[in-house]
C-alpha cells in the first residue's frame, strides 16, 4: 500500500495511476493500494475533454481555484480537495472486462461498511443531479453524494479509482456548479455532501482509519497481508516524466 500524495502537483496523481497500472498488468509489481490526501483540482473525464464546453469547463475551474488535470478512469468531472480522500486500487486480471461489475460491488460495498461503521447511513446508487452520475455511487441516506467511483481496463489490468469527500462540500459544490454548467450537464450543488455533514466534527484520519480496517479484514480473509511501502524512486521519476500529459491548461482547455 502507497500513500503519496502530490497536492501541488496533481497531475502526477493520475500519471502515477497509469504507470501503475502499466506495471501490475505487466506482472512487475503486486497489486498495489494508494490511499492519499489529495489538494484543490477538478478531475475530468475522457467525456468531458471531447466536449465542446470542456475550454470553458476548465477556465471555470481555474477560476474557483482548481486547477484541471485528465483522470484516468471513467466519469464526469469530479473535485479533490483538502477535505477530501483519494483511494485508488490496481488489480492485476487477466480478464479485467469480465469481472467490471464484481470489482465495483465489492469496493463499493468495502466504503459503503466503513462508512456505516463510523455512524453514517450509507448506500450504494445515485442521487438526483449529481456530480459524476452513476450506479455505485456511495451516497448518504438517499440525499447526498458522499463517494465517486470510476474504473480503467487495459490487457492484464484493471483501475479502480475513488474520491471521497470527509469535509468541506460547500467548496466542491461551488465550483462544480459553473464546471457543470459549462459542460452542459445537470447537476445540482445540494447533492454534494460530506461524511462531517453527516457526523460533525469527523477528519480524514478517523476516515482513513476506517477504510483501512475494511482493507485489511477484506484481505485477511483472503490470506493477503496489508503491507505498506514508500513509492520507488523509478516509479515516480516515470510518473513525474508524464506528468504534463493529464494537466488541463486554462488558457487553451487542452491536454
Amino acid at each position: 500500500m502507497l500513500r503519496e500524495g502530490f497536492p501541488d502537483r496533481p497531475e502526477i496523481g493520475p500519471a502515477l495511476s497509469r504507470v501503475l497500472l502499466e506495471q501490475v498488468s505487466q506482472g512487475t509489481r503486486p497489486a498495489t493500494i494508494r490511499l492519499s490526501r489529495p489538494g484543490r483540482v477538478i478531475a475530468f473525464g475522457r467525456r468531458d475533454v471531447v466536449a465542446p464546453g470542456y475550454r470553458n469547463a476548465v477556465r471555470a475551474a481555474a477560476a474557483g481555484g482548481f486547477p484541471g488535470m485528465e483522470r484516468i478512469s471513467g466519469g464526469r468531472a469530479a473535485a479533490f480537495s483538502e477535505g477530501a480522500l483519494s483511494l485508488t486500487l490496481t488489480l492485476p486480471d487477466a480478464n479485467p472486462a469480465k469481472r467490471t461489475s464484481q470489482r465495483f460491488e465489492q469496493w463499493t460495498g468495502l466504503l459503503r461498511e466503513a462508512f456505516t461503521e463510523l455512524g453514517a447511513d450509507a448506500r450504494i446508487g445515485p442521487v438526483p443531479a449529481e456530480y459524476c452520475p452513476g450506479e455505485f455511487s456511495v451516497n448518504a441516506g438517499g440525499r447526498i453524494k458522499l463517494a465517486g467511483v470510476g474504473q480503467r481496463m487495459i490487457r492484464g489490468g484493471a483501475h479502480i479509482g475513488f474520491v471521497i469527500m470527509v469535509s468541506g462540500s460547500g467548496i466542491v459544490a461551488g465550483v462544480l456548479g459553473p464546471v457543470y454548467e459549462a459542460l452542459g450537464l445537470d447537476f445540482d450543488p445540494a447533492s454534494v455532501g460530506s461524511l462531517e455533514d453527516e457526523l460533525p466534527g469527523i477528519g480524514r484520519g478517523e476516515v482513513e482509519r476506517a477504510i483501512l480496517n475494511r482493507i485489511e479484514a477484506a484481505l485477511g480473509s483472503a490470506g493477503t497481508p496489508l503491507i505498506e511501502a514508500e513509492l520507488d524512486r523509478p516509479t515516480l521519476e516515470e510518473a513525474e516524466s508524464r506528468a504534463e500529459d493529464f494537466r488541463s491548461d486554462p488558457a487553451t482547455g487542452l491536454i
